[in-house]
């Protein structure tokens, strides 16, 4: 459930700083320690990833390979797979959402090996903030993963505890004293600025505070006093759940782990009717909703889907993702070594009252429709199920469009609905040769792809200009009168700027629609572009046939 405002925020951060060496290794038991990953960097191959052993030999990142080669001759090497190891670390950061619905990888000083939960509300879950710590700090470490944690009312204060000292909860009385006793490199900040710093004699955070902001401000840049006012929380720092934040939802943990595909079905089903009962007692209902499958080897399957209307009716949202699943399990459905954690999430809410149906109410259908449109866009895909949308646009072509029909809402596009139009339309006007008994006349007779057709009905015609706030031409401005002057050493007034623009000409879209019918009861609608005796010879199309 998603944490009240008025509650403090309280931010988990792990520190895994072996992360990249240490997965590989899980990956591939036989790479063997000491570890390093490499790239090139400047023109030179450079140390970017150490495991312990590495770390215990002296080797430190940035160093050049072959110096590190040189101390080291039992070195192992890779060179870093940087989208291979961002893939990864991402799904290991998803795993990490069944602690907490809001995690984030943070990137300002690593790509891999620094997360962030925010646990405002959750932490009771686990028998508080303590036992929390130490459940993710201890299955992580069961997993041979080297890792420290810390809580903090701020992201900046719980990043720098994390990585400055042990394990710890920091409480908002704590904040600002444990905040000063750390160095300023527990800022974020870059290499330049701590060495600056350095220099400067400024060895701890406290020393930092305590000084006058404007010489810092015009030496350090804003980037630094950012970081202050983040660490301290006099300013908001955001995170960006990787997840869709998840506003209610419920969840089941498994002993043994499950794997076939029907008893995830099973357990979402249970999963729908407990859910359901939570947004009834609290008089809501949901449009999007989220699957979440996490298995024991540390990956999340995220299964989502949106309704065409809010629902709570536990049926038709197992009924989704039964036809859902469907469709997965042709493509990539793949449990792992199995899932021990299911969890199904409802968003989008909003205010769904009780409804009761009158004795004498006429069933139109729309509910079983928009049920229908529900499940074929779940087993086919959003971009599949289509509607037709009206447009305010007098031109036909241009007077519907499609749009998915879950996203489709009506509207009431002002336009009169009593013209007399074909249903449908040709996918693009087609020329034809029309012979009218006098040049502006009705139209006789008509030859379409070369079969020629003799009118003996005529209707028309409708007259439709080309609307010129979409054409992309602007009206020609018409210069004023330059103003002059009689007084004696005063300067004209400069004329104003008029752009070399095309004229406006409303004849040059203006269309002439028809509606004719020949001797067999065919119907068509065709229009002239353009008028007889005009710059432009009048050409005819045939746009639609009425059924």
């Amino acid at each position: 459930m998603q944490p009240s405002l008025h509650l403090e925020r309280r931010f988990l951060c792990l520190h895994l700083p072996y992360w990249p060496t240490q997965y590989l290794k899980r990956v591939d038991p036989d790479l063997k320690a000491p570890l390093v990953l490499y790239e090139k960097i400047k023109g030179g191959l450079r140390l970017v990833a150490l495991d312990p052993d590495a770390d215990r030999e002296g080797l430190r990142l940035g160093q050049a390979l072959a110096d590190a080669r040189a101390m080291v001759p039992s070195l192992t090497v890779m060179e870093q797979d940087s989208a291979r190891l961002a893939s990864a670390f991402a799904a290991f950061a998803d795993w990490h959402s069944n602690a907490s619905p809001l995690v984030t990888v943070l990137q300002d000083k690593t790509p891999f090996g620094d997360l962030i939960l925010d646990i405002t509300g959750v932490a009771h879950l686990f028998g508080g903030e303590a036992a929390m710590l130490d459940m993710v700090l201890s299955r992580l470490q069961t997993l041979n993963y080297t890792v420290s944690g810390a809580i903090a009312p701020t992201i900046g204060a719980a990043w720098a505890v994390s990585h400055s000292a042990k394990s710890a909860i920091i409480s908002t009385e704590q904040l600002v004293e444990t905040m000063d006793g750390l160095p300023v490199a527990a800022l974020r900040l870059e290499e330049s600025q701590i060495s600056l710093l350095a220099q400067m004699g400024l060895k701890t955070i406290g020393e930092l505070r305590t000084r006058p902001r404007k010489p810092l401000l015009a030496r350090f840049g804003a980037s630094l006093i950012l970081r202050l006012d983040q660490a301290y929380g006099h300013i908001e720092e955001r995170m960006t759940p990787r997840l869709p934040p998840a506003e209610h939802f419920v969840d089941r943990k498994f002993f043994e782990p499950i794997s076939t595909l029907e008893d995830v079905l099973l357990t979402t089903e249970g999963l729908a009717q407990k859910l359901a009962r939570r947004l009834e007692v609290q008089g809501l209902g949901a449009q999007t909703f989220h699957l979440f499958l996490y298995r024991v080897d540390h990956k999340v399957m995220t299964l989502s889907l949106n309704a065409a209307r809010l629902t709570r009716d536990a049926e038709h949202i197992a009924s989704l993702f039964r036809h859902r699943a469907q469709r997965l399990e042709q493509e990539n459905y793949d449990p792992g070594f199995g899932i021990d954690l299911v969890r199904l999430a409802a968003a989008s809410l909003d205010r769904l009252d009780p409804g009761q149906t009158g004795v004498f109410e006429t069933d139109t259908g729309a509910r079983d429709i928009e049920q229908l449109t529900d499940r074929l866009a779940s087993r086919l895909g959003t971009l599949s199920v289509l509607k037709t949308e009206l447009m305010a646009s007098h031109i036909p072509e241009q007077a519907a469009r499609l749009v998915p029909a879950l996203v489709h809402q009506p509207q009431d596009i002002g336009l009169s609905s009593d013209r007399h139009r074909p249903l449908r339309l040709l996918p693009q006007p087609e020329p034809v040769a029309i012979n009218a008994e006098v040049p502006d006349g009705l139209p006789a007779s008509m030859i379409w792809r070369r079969q020629q057709y003799r009118l003996i009905k005529a209707a028309g015609p409708e007259r439709i200009s080309a609307e010129w706030w979409r054409s992309g031409k602007r009206l020609e401005l018409v210069p004023a009168a330059h103003a002059r002057s009689d007084e004696p050493g005063e300067k004209p007034k400069p004329s104003p700027y008029m752009p070399d623009l095309p004229p406006f000409d409303p004849m040059s879209g203006m269309r002439d629609y028809y509606v004719v019918e020949d001797g067999a009861g065919h119907r068509f609608w065709v229009f002239r572009q353009g008028l007889y005796g005009g710059s432009i010879h009048p050409v005819w199309y045939l746009h639609g046939i009425f059924p």
